[in-house]
């Protein structure tokens, strides 16, 4: 009888991996169903002794059992794409069950929390300072800082709140890391509490992830008396997009509208029912066992570059050959990212444009494919890392199609709070539609007594353009959040950098 690894991965599954399974063990052969390694170009991906066969159908199993199939990709470990690769937050990934505390506890799982128990809370807290760990989320905030404020605030209540609200296009891996190494997270919030004084956390999951919050759920009930007495319930968002901000992820807890709420107050004063709160995302949570379990300068604050420290689980989409997880410092280009891992496009066309950072981010140009992941360095070039998203895309694709799609995108899913989000949009896409129609002629319009004083010639392109540019700034200065603040980045940066897919 052998035993056949097969990911339990959403990805996996969709591509018919319980299918493959079910055929493995009709033949008699052992399944164990396993986390992700991350390598989505090749799912199914069906291992025996160490080596991969991928993308694994039913027509392959026979081969894949006698030793003859074509799509055997040798040793797994041993790969480019993961050989290449400085996984911390995912360093399971691939190697155990997603909820079996036996083969967590055998790959290190746990080590962080008893030696976070066995340190005061204000040692706990000088470790996450000293690591360099900064948000995972988009935002890059000082984690410590952030646990520090929270526990600096008295309150009879502190939580802890994992934003699990992944929404941004081309993001993946708090899913995988939800799905596949589910305790990662939920020792990584147990820490949290303890640093802060907190005992109670909730894990904010958007509804459209049905295998991990099962897979919490399942977690949750098996480790509750290990991190004890710290208490860990998950909670069901309706995919708004806007509830990936901190506040209104805030608000839907309570049970409101969401809607983002002006700060100050900061959440780490007054965040869940008016208590101090710690909101951080998924990888950042999860990265923390790992710094309490080697020491906070000895490993995130030896990896990266500049501010930027650690390691960034980097999810490959769009229009590429090898789409996936790769887990690298912070120091790396683009250009390696996309054509020395990813493989360019999966097309074989040219590269055109890629956007980091989801739907938000900005469109970086081949041009600048030399700039290195890096906070800092982003900012300068007035983009956006974000959550570590990348979507490639090919010589085809239309840049001016894609900048209105940013300005509706921000106007379906507005909150409605602030009007340079919620109206901004909105005349955005009017802006770009009559830019790409070649400008306005208001004499040719139904007139309305607010258009009474208005000029009756035609609007030119370039004062089209123009308007366009000074609704993106008040929008990037005037917003409440993120959501308005950073559509102006995907509209700005196409238009700067392919001004010539705006003449309709």
């Amino acid at each position: 009888m052998t035993i056949v690894r097969i990911s339990n991965d959403a990805l996996a599954r969709a591509c018919g991996a319980d299918e493959l399974a079910a055929a493995f063990e009709r033949k008699g052969h052992e399944v164990q169903r396993t986390s992700s390694w991350g390598m989505h170009w090749l799912e199914p991906l069906v291992e025996i002794d160490g080596s991969g066969f991928g993308p694994a159908t039913l027509a392959d199993i026979d081969a894949i059992l006698d030793g003859s199939s074509t799509k055997a990709i040798g040793t797994i470990v041993e790969h480019k794409f993961i050989a290449g690769q400085q996984r911390l937050t995912f360093a399971r990934a691939g190697k155990i069950r997603p909820t079996s505390l036996e083969d967590y506890k055998a790959t290190g799982g746990g080590i962080g929390f008893r030696r976070a128990r066995q340190l005061s809370p204000e040692q706990v807290l000088e470790e996450v300072l000293a690591s360099g760990l900064r948000g995972r989320g988009g935002a890059g905030f000082p984690t410590g800082i952030k646990w520090k404020t929270v526990a600096n605030t008295p309150a009879d209540q502190k939580y802890i709140v994992c934003n699990a609200d992944e929404g941004d296009s081309a993001t993946f891996a708090d899913r995988m890391v939800m799905e596949g190494d589910p305790y990662a997270l939920i020792e990584g919030m147990a820490i949290a509490g303890h640093a802060v004084g907190a005992t109670q956390g909730y894990i904010y999951v958007r509804s459209e992830y049905p295998d991990a919050i099962r897979t919490l759920d399942e977690a949750i009930k098996l480790c509750a008396e290990i991190i004890a007495p710290f208490r860990c319930e998950v909670r069901v968002g309706a995919g708004a997009y806007v509830c990936g901000e901190e506040t209104s992820l805030l608000n839907s807890l309570e049970g409101k509208r969401a809607e983002v709420r002006a700060k100050p107050p900061l959440p780490a004063i007054e965040g869940l029912f008016g208590r101090p709160t710690v909101v951080n995302n998924v990888l950042t949570l999860a990265a923390i066992p790992h710094i309490l379990e080697e020491g906070g300068s000895s490993i995130y604050d030896k990896l990266g570059v500049s501010r930027s420290k650690g390691t960034m689980p980097i999810q490959l989409a769009g229009n590429i050959k090898h789409g996936g997880l790769y887990e690298i410092a912070f120091g790396i280009t683009l250009r390696e990212l996309i054509y020395d891992i990813g493989g360019g496009t999966e097309s074989g066309r040219p590269v055109k444009a890629v956007q980091v950072g989801g739907p938000l981010g900005a469109y970086i140009h081949p041009d600048q494919f030399d700039i290195k992941f890096d906070y800092e360095e982003y900012a300068a070039a007035d983009a956006l890392i974000g959550h570590g998203g990348i979507t490639v895309f090919d010589d085809t694709a239309d840049m001016g199609a894609m900048a209105r799609f940013a300005m509706e995108f921000c106007a379906a899913e507005s909150c409605g709070k602030c009007t340079p989000c919620r109206i901004g949009a909105v005349r955005g896409v009017e802006v770009i539609d009559r830019i790409r129609a070649g400008g306005r002629d208001l004499g040719s319009l139904e007139q309305t007594p607010q258009m009474h004083n208005m000029p009756k010639k035609a609007r030119s392109q370039d004062e089209e353009i123009q308007l366009l540019t000074d609704l993106c700034e008040t929008m990037k200065f005037g917003s409440l959040c993120a959501l308005g603040g950073f559509t102006p980045y995907p509209v700005m940066s196409a238009l700067r950098h392919w001004p010539e897919d705006f003449k309709g």
